[in-house]
C-alpha cells in the first residue's frame, strides 16, 4: 500500500484545489464544467473532492485517496465569491496551469504562485478600450436591429457612457446593486432627450442596443443549461440573478418613460429608411471585435474570438430563413458546441474560447426586456408572449449545446 503524504502535503494540494475554484468561478465558468474540472484536478492530484458551485460560492469537500477509497472528507472548504464576469484570458492561463500541476510538469507550489501571476487589466489604456468597446458593441447592435444612421449614432454613444459608468463599480458596492436601474434610467432618458431635440429615433430599438452589454443573455443560456443537467442550485440562483438584473433594467426604464411623457419628450417618431444591407457585415466584424474586448480574451485569440462570433451568427441567420428562427438558433447552438469541442480536443485548450463567443449573439437577452416593455405598457397578453418566445430561443439554444455534446464530446472539462 502507497504511504500517504504528509499533512502538510496534503494541506498544499487543497490550497491549490481551492485557489484554482477561486480563479475558475472568477473567469465566469459555469457549475457543470467548474466542479467537472475541479473533480478532474482533484483526482489527478490524488484528491477525492465533492464540489458545489453556484453564483456567489463554491463549497469543496476533500479527502485524501491516499487513505483509502472509504475516507471521510479531512477538509471542506467554503469559497464566498462574487459572481464571475466572463475572463477568457484568465480561463486559458487557469486551464494551461492546472494541465501542468495535473501532469507533474510543476509542482503544486509553483502551481499556486502561477495561477496569480497574470496581471490585471487596469489602467488608462484598457479602461478606455473596454468603454470604447460598449459603445462599438451597441452601435453594432443597433445596425443589426434595422437602425438608421441617426440610431446607431446615439446607440453608440449612450453604449460608451454606460461602459464608462460600469468603471466606476468596483469599490462601490452600493454603485453595483443599483447601477442596472441607474444606467436604464440615464440611457433610456438621454435617447428620449436626442429622439425630442436632435432627430426622430426608434427608441425602444435604440434603447436595447445601448443596454446589450448589461442584458443577462449569456447568464440566462447558462442558468438554463445548468438546470438541464441537474445543476439545480446553481441554475435556479442564475435564474433569479438574471431575473433581478432584467427587472431592475426595466424599472430604470420605466421610470424614464414616465419622466419622458411628463415632459412631452415621448413624441411619435418619422419612419426612416434603415441603412443598407451591406452594413450588416461590417457592425458583425465590429461587434465581434467589440466581444474580444469585453470578454478579455488574450491578443492570441482574438482571431479565434472573432471568427467565432461569425460562425454562430451566421448560422443562426442562414438556418432561420430556412427552417425558422428557433430551428436556427438550434442549428447555431449545435453548430458551435461541436465546434468548441473539437477546438478543446485538438488544441488542449477551453473550448469556451469558441463556445462563449460563438453564442453570444444567440443569447435572446433582448427578448427578455422587450416582454418587459409591454408588461409595464400594460399590454400583459403581449408581454406573455413575448415571455414565451424568451423560453422557447432559450430551449432551442441551450438543446443544440447539449446535442454538440452528445455528437462530439468533450474531453476537457473547460
Amino acid at each position: 500500500m502507497e504511504t500517504p503524504q504528509p499533512a502538510s502535503r496534503f494541506e498544499d494540494r487543497v490550497r491549490f484545489l481551492c485557489e484554482l475554484a477561486r480563479h475558475l468561478h472568477r473567469a465566469g465558468t459555469s457549475a457543470p464544467r467548474l466542479e467537472a474540472a475541479i473533480d478532474d484536478v482533484g483526482a489527478r492530484l490524488s484528491l477525492s473532492c465533492q464540489s458545489l458551485s453556484t453564483p456567489t460560492s463554491v463549497i469543496l469537500s476533500i479527502a485524501d485517496r491516499r487513505d483509502g477509497e472509504d475516507a471521510l472528507a479531512a477538509h471542506t472548504q467554503v469559497l464566498r465569491l462574487a459572481p464571475g464576469d466572463v475572463d477568457l484570458r484568465e480561463l486559458a492561463h487557469v486551464d494551461r496551469v492546472a494541465g501542468q500541476v495535473a501532469s507533474g510538469e510543476i509542482d503544486i507550489t509553483a502551481g499556486r504562485a502561477a495561477l496569480n501571476e497574470l496581471p490585471p487589466r487596469r489602467g488608462l489604456v484598457a479602461d478606455t478600450a473596454m468603454a470604447a468597446s460598449f459603445g462599438l458593441a451597441s452601435g453594432a447592435v443597433a445596425v443589426l436591429l434595422d437602425g438608421a444612421a441617426a440610431d446607431v449614432a446615439v446607440a453608440a454613444a449612450v453604449g460608451t457612457l454606460i461602459g464608462a459608468l460600469s468603471l466606476l463599480l468596483p469599490g462601490r458596492p452600493n454603485l453595483a446593486a443599483g447601477f442596472e436601474a441607474i444606467v436604464g434610467f440615464l440611457a433610456a432618458l438621454a435617447i428620449y432627450l436626442a429622439h425630442a431635440y436632435w432627430t426622430p429615433l426608434s427608441v425602444t430599438s435604440v434603447t436595447i442596443a445601448a443596454l446589450i452589454v448589461l442584458l443577462p443573455g449569456l447568464m440566462l443560456t447558462t442558468a438554463v443549461n445548468e438546470l438541464a443537467t441537474q445543476h439545480l442550485v446553481s441554475g435556479i440562483a442564475r435564474l433569479a440573478g438574471a431575473a433581478a438584473v432584467l427587472l431592475k433594467l426595466g424599472f430604470g426604464i420605466a421610470a424614464a418613460n414616465q419622466v419622458a411623457h411628463a415632459l412631452g419628450l415621448d413624441r411619435t417618431p418619422t419612419p426612416v429608411a434603415p441603412l443598407p444591407q451591406a452594413a450588416e457585415w461590417l457592425a458583425l466584424a465590429v461587434a465581434s471585435l467589440a466581444f474580444c474586448v469585453l470578454f478579455r480574451a488574450a491578443r492570441r485569440d482574438w482571431p479565434l474570438v472573432m471568427a467565432s462570433a461569425w460562425l454562430g451568427y451566421l448560422c443562426t441567420r442562414f438556418g432561420g430563413e430556412a427552417l425558422g428562427a428557433e430551428f436556427g438558433v438550434f442549428i447555431a447552438g449545435l453548430v458551435v458546441g461541436c465546434a468548441a469541442n473539437l477546438y478543446a480536443r485538438s488544441r488542449k485548450r477551453p473550448g469556451a474560447l469558441v463556445r462563449v463567443p460563438g453564442i453570444i449573439l444567440l443569447v435572446p437577452g433582448s427578448v427578455g426586456l422587450r416582454s418587459l416593455f409591454f408588461v409595464f405598457e400594460r399590454d400583459v397578453f403581449l408581454g406573455l408572449d413575448t415571455a414565451f418566445s424568451l423560453v422557447v430561443l432559450l430551449v432551442s439554444l441551450v438543446a443544440g449545446l447539449l446535442f454538440g455534446n452528445v455528437l462530439l464530446p468533450p474531453r476537457r472539462s473547460l
